[in-house]
């Protein structure tokens, strides 16, 4: 009888110490956060038995949507949410709350080809806008420049356009890609091309270029010294409980802001 007991006894303290999770939680939205999410979903779930945890990308603007339409439990954002998606949130009886979840520098990369190192910010604009069209006008070869931007339900365009552009449009000539994987994969393969892409993203395939004389690290976007750093978000409809507040404080926890780092972002802590 006295097995017995401890033997319930112990299950119950196991029961307390390990959640056992009933529900199923959708993360979706930025392509930035979306290495972060999948693997902190990924070892989230493997400590906890039970947890249902899915991650699909689609853009900052889709994930914040699909949080305000109630398709999903977290909105990943590489961009504050807008005053016309709180509106929208207000309307459709939603309190958005947003979490800060780590730090990245959008990295203005080329091909590892090209002779150019560095870039002002005013040159970046001018290529972006369209004054500058050649690489051999920013101290490269006679080359045409071939632009890359994210499309516009990216909040890395977003960022991008706020940072980097001081809100000028972008070319009307630009090749718009629907992820950061996207960009990087055609700079790499296309000796004129241009694009920029979240720290996570950088990789021996192509180049970054210093902004301003500094090169995107995570020591220079945690003293702002680099200008295009910026914040990455978890939005959800009020605050977090159950399992969403479980995966949001892994997330920020020791453990999961060392995963940030692994995935080439810059932890919080």
């Amino acid at each position: 009888m006295k097995l017995v007991k401890l033997v319930t006894l112990a299950a119950l303290v196991v029961g307390f110490a390990i959640p056992c999770y009933a529900e199923k939680v959708v993360m979706e939205g930025s392509t930035t956060v979306l290495p972060i999410a999948q693997k902190a979903a990924e070892v989230f779930m493997q400590k906890n038995s039970g947890a249902d945890i899915s991650v699909r990308g689609g853009g900052s603007g889709v994930g914040i949507a699909s949080l305000i339409d109630g398709t999903c439990d977290i909105g990943n954002s590489s961009r504050p949410i807008k005053d016309t998606e709180l509106d929208k949130a207000v309307t459709n009886g939603k309190d958005i709350k947003a979490h800060v979840i780590a730090m990245d520098g959008i990295c203005v990369i080329v091909n590892i080809n090209n002779s150019v190192k560095a870039l002002s910010k005013k040159q970046i604009k001018d290529i972006y806008t369209g004054s500058v069209s050649n690489w051999s006008e920013v101290g490269g070869g006679n080359e045409k420049i071939v632009v890359l931007s994210r499309d516009s339900s990216s909040g890395t365009f977003e960022a991008f356009g706020t940072l980097a552009l001081d809100g000028a449009k972008v070319r009307s000539n630009a090749l718009m890609q629907a992820s950061n994987q996207a960009i990087a994969s055609t700079v790499a393969r296309t000796p004129g091309a241009i694009g920029y892409v979240g720290l996570g993203y950088l990789s021996s395939e192509v180049k970054a270029v210093s902004v301003n004389g500094v090169m995107p690290s995570k020591e220079t976007v945690l003293t702002n010294a680099y200008i295009l750093g910026r914040p990455l978000f978890m939005y959800t409809n009020g605050s977090p409980k159950g399992m969403v507040k479980d995966i949001l404080d892994f997330i920020k926890s020791q453990e999961g802001q060392k995963l940030v780092e692994e995935e080439g972002f810059v932890g919080l802590k």
